[in-house]
C-alpha cells in the first residue's frame, strides 16, 4: 500500500530536529515569526510555478478552507482530500485527516510545500530554488533576519515552516453565538438549543466531535464507508499500512462549518444536512434542522475578515 507523503513526512522530521535551535531562538522573536509567516502563507514563489500559495487553499474568506470538494495542484493533479479549515489548528494534534504522525505544524507545513503523493505546492527537491527566490526580496531578507537572527536570518525549508507554524497558530476564534452563551452571556435561540441537545444526545454527534473544538482528533470510520473508494485513499491505512485502518479518518473541528462546506473528507456531502445524514443517526427534518441551527451558532464571520490574517501590504513590517 503506497503510504502518503513519505518523502515530505522524512524531510518535515529532518526539519523538526533542524529547526531545535530556531525554535529556542524564536521565542524572543515571535512577532516577526508572525509577520513573516503570514507574508509567506500568501505568497505564490512557496510553490514551483507561482499558481499555489497557502491561502489558495486555505483562504480567510472561507474560514481558511476553500469551498471545493478537493483542490487540485501546482501542475493540476487531481487533489484527495477536503481542505480542513485552519481556525484554532494550534490546539490540534495530529493535523490531518488520516496521518497520526504530523502532530506539529511546522512538520505538517512541508507536506504541502513538498509532499508528492498527491503533488501539490510541487517544490520537492526545490528548496535551493526556494531559497533563491526569497532571498532575492530585500524584505525576506530583513524578515528573516528579525525573526531568526541566531541563524542570521537563513532561509531554508525550515525556517520557513517555522515561520507558517507561527502565524498559524494566531489563527484563532472563539466568539461565537455558542461561546458566549457558555460564558453566561445571551442564550442561543430555541432551534439552536434544541439542537445542542440533539448533538449531545439523540444525535450521537458529541461522541466524536467533544470538547472546546469540537473534535477528539481521533480517527474514525463513518457507517457504511465503502471498502473500495473510488479516489483509491483508504484514509488512516495510507499512513499505517493496516487493513483495519481502511476508512479512518480524523474527527474535524465544527468551529465555523457553516463556512467550509462542502464537507467530509473528500468533500463528497455539498450541506451540512447530507453530511449529517452520513453520520448513519435517524433523525426526523426538524431534528436534523435543529442540529443545523446549532452548528450554525459555531459561527465566528469576524475571523475571516480580521486584518491580521488578510494578505499583507507593500509596506515591510517586521511586526
Amino acid at each position: 500500500m503506497r503510504h502518503t507523503g513519505g518523502w515530505a513526512l522524512l524531510l518535515s522530521s529532518l526539519v523538526l530536529a533542524a529547526g531545535a535551535g530556531i525554535a529556542r531562538d524564536g521565542r524572543g522573536n515571535l512577532d516577526a515569526q508572525v509577520a513573516l509567516g503570514r507574508r509567506l502563507f500568501h505568497d505564490g514563489d512557496l510553490s514551483i510555478n507561482g499558481t499555489l500559495s497557502c491561502a489558495t487553499c486555505h483562504d480567510p474568506r472561507h474560514s481558511f478552507a476553500d469551498g471545493v470538494r478537493a483542490h487540485p495542484g501546482a501542475h493540476g493533479e487531481p487533489g484527495l482530500r477536503n481542505v480542513p479549515s485552519l481556525v484554532n489548528v494550534g490546539s490540534f494534534s495530529p493535523l490531518t485527516w488520516g496521518n497520526p504522525s504530523l502532530a506539529t505544524l511546522e512538520q505538517q507545513a512541508l507536506v504541502p510545500i513538498a509532499g508528492e503523493d498527491p503533488v501539490e505546492m510541487g517544490m520537492k527537491g526545490q528548496e535551493a530554488e526556494l531559497t533563491r527566490r526569497l532571498s532575492a526580496s530585500p524584505c525576506y531578507r530583513k524578515l528573516f533576519k528579525a525573526a531568526f537572527p541566531v541563524t542570521r536570518g537563513r532561509i531554508d525549508f525550515t525556517s520557513v515552516s517555522a515561520a507558517l507554524a507561527a502565524f498559524q497558530r494566531t489563527i484563532v476564534s472563539h466568539e461565537t453565538d455558542w461561546d458566549h452563551a457558555a460564558a453566561g452571556g445571551p442564550v442561543l435561540n430555541e432551534a439552536a438549543a434544541r439542537g445542542e441537545a440533539l448533538f449531545r444526545g439523540k444525535g450521537e454527534c458529541a461522541g466524536c466531535h467533544s470538547g472546546r473544538e469540537f473534535t477528539d482528533l481521533a480517527f474514525h470510520r463513518l457507517p457504511g464507508a465503502p471498502a473500495d473508494p473510488s479516489n483509491g485513499d483508504f484514509g488512516l491505512a495510507r499512513a499505517t499500512g493496516r487493513v483495519e485502518d481502511r476508512g479512518k479518518f480524523r474527527t474535524p473541528s465544527l468551529r465555523n462549518v457553516a463556512l467550509t462546506a462542502p464537507y467530509l473528507h473528500d468533500g463528497s456531502a455539498d450541506t451540512m444536512t447530507e453530511a449529517i445524514a452520513r453520520h448513519g443517526t435517524t433523525l426526523s427534518p426538524v431534528e436534523t434542522t435543529d442540529i443545523e441551527a446549532f452548528l450554525n451558532a459555531l459561527t465566528d464571520t469576524a475571523v475571516g475578515a480580521d486584518p491580521r490574517y488578510t494578505r499583507p501590504g507593500k509596506a515591510c513590517e517586521a511586526s
